[in-house]
């Protein structure tokens, strides 16, 4: 679903930057966060350096997270943290970057095997937080004293996930992306700044153009104005298609594919391969509003605003029952009576998730007066975990992991239900990417053990409740029997 309605959250947005003339960078990080607001809303810290690391962190939007006097540090490079927590609530201890001696560290992504790797480092190492962020930082730590790239490489041969990162080491900028470039790190350059960032329009506010991304299994490292790229592990890339379906914004660009293309196109073949006679074309806001002008230009069918975000409500706590959360969905959205009303509507989203946000907009939509609504998704069915920092972590709340296509159709309450094809998505994005969460095809050893893992526990405390539920029912019944 729209990001307002948080069926589906990703860690965090990163930026690092380094001023070639010696000028202070502190500004340019902050505006760059501010292009990254999307990707965490929850906390936000930046470090500088000018001869000495400098950070200040805070909670909430950047505009809150900060007072006006942190903006007047001084460094010439540095590097900018946005965050949204996968679990539970966050505390300052989890704030990023990370500062451990002379290293400051963001990082975007998830470490499968990051509890295996943390138990290693508790021996000799004193956690302070929950974050699996902060082992990166310990393990650069641990072994800096052998060189920036060796440093790196030992920290790729440990980690199993995702992550791409920048890093304040030794007065040097780094930036270093996972071998199969899961998470997006794009860089730029113009005659005063070099600049990493998790989406181009990071870049783009500062006037900084674009150049490319870091590579799969790649490290940067600017020193002395100048930019060196080396390749420390190469793997296949696999890149999160949830970028370019939901969480990068339309006007970036990820390896050198247009987000904004990419969601037209994904609105084209869904039209294609989900062909439907209605009178208008809805899109849920905001990120499937250019895959619904896309499917209304191929099928012919008009566009127009039916739904409404109000756009003055920020996120909201986590509802205890299911009815106040379906109030949650009509504090944020409104249907358009008018245009809805005794119309067959084509509603366009970009997922599902666990169905409810969009069986409760439906439900709005024909409470408004329309006729038939057909739900057509931009994405194909989740239907497993996701380990490489993604807020989907079981199989049970994905609702086509538990219910068959026909059944999701009903609970939605659709009069016809497409999603589009996995080859579909691959042709729209025209880029390798990670299916795990589709067809559980992981790229990793360690998140493939997990979703194992996941998917025989989960089986078995399934297995278990169905026998608690059968011999409570017996038991009642033999009570029954003697009354």
């Amino acid at each position: 679903m729209g990001a307002f309605l948080e069926e589906k959250h990703e860690e965090c947005g990163i930026v690092g930057i380094y001023s070639k003339k010696g000028t202070n960078v502190t500004p340019l990080i902050y505006r760059a966060m501010m292009a990254l607001q999307h990707r965490g809303q929850d906390a936000a810290g930046f470090s500088v350096f000018n001869g000495k690391i400098q950070t200040r962190k805070g909670l909430g939007l950047i505009s809150n997270a900060f007072r006006q006097e942190d903006l007047f540090i001084e460094g010439f490079l540095g590097i900018g943290h946005t965050r949204y927590p996968t679990s539970g609530t966050i505390t300052e201890a989890e704030i990023q970057p990370f500062v451990n001696d002379s290293i400051a560290l963001a990082h975007n992504g998830h470490i499968a095997n990051y509890k295996v790797i943390k138990s290693e480092l508790e021996q000799t190492h004193a956690f302070k937080s929950t974050s699996d962020s902060e082992i990166i930082s310990e393990l650069l730590k641990e072994n800096k004293h052998k060189g920036i790239e060796t440093a790196v490489s030992l920290l790729m041969e440990k980690l199993d996930g995702a992550y791409s990162n920048v890093v304040i080491i030794d007065g040097k900028l780094v930036a270093f992306r996972d071998p199969h470039a899961i998470r997006p790190l794009v860089y730029g350059e113009n005659d005063e700044y070099i600049c990493f960032a998790s989406e181009s329009t990071a870049l783009d506010i500062n006037n900084i153009e674009y150049i490319g991304d870091i590579a799969p299994g790649e490290m940067a490292i600017v020193e002395n104005g100048k930019l060196i790229k080396s390749t420390i592990k190469t793997g296949e890339p696999r890149h999160c298609m949830f970028e370019y379906v939901y969480f990068s914004r339309p006007d970036s660009i990820l390896e050198k594919v247009s987000v904004l293309d990419a969601r037209r196109k994904l609105g084209t073949i869904l039209a294609k391969e989900h062909p439907v006679k209605a009178d208008v074309v809805i899109a849920v806001p905001d990120t499937a509003r250019p895959a619904a002008e896309a499917f209304s230009e191929e099928s012919g069918i008009p566009i127009k605003e039916g739904l409404v975000k109000n756009k003055y409500i920020g996120r909201t706590f986590i509802m205890p029952t299911q009815e106040k959360r379906t109030e949650t969905v009509r504090l944020k959205i409104n249907a358009v009576k008018h245009v809805v009303s005794g119309k067959s509507v084509v509603l366009v989203d970009d997922s599902i998730v666990r169905g409810t946000t969009l069986k409760e907009i439906i439900k709005l939509i024909r409470m408004a007066g329309a006729k038939e609504v057909h739900a057509r998704i931009t994405c194909p069915p989740l239907q497993a975990p996701c380990f490489y920092g993604v807020d989907m972590a079981t199989y049970k709340e994905l609702i086509a992991n538990n219910k068959n296509f026909e059944e999701i159709r009903r609970f939605l309450d659709a009069d016809s239900l497409g999603y589009i094809s996995t080859a579909g998505l691959k042709k729209a994005i025209g880029l390798p990417i990670c299916t795990g969460c589709i067809n559980e095809e992981y790229i990793t050893d360690y998140a493939r053990k997990l979703a194992k893992e996941k998917r025989d526990s989960e089986a078995f405390r399934w297995k278990m409740g169905a026998h608690v539920a059968l011999q409570s029912q017996k038991s009642k019944k033999q009570s029954s029997l003697h009354i």
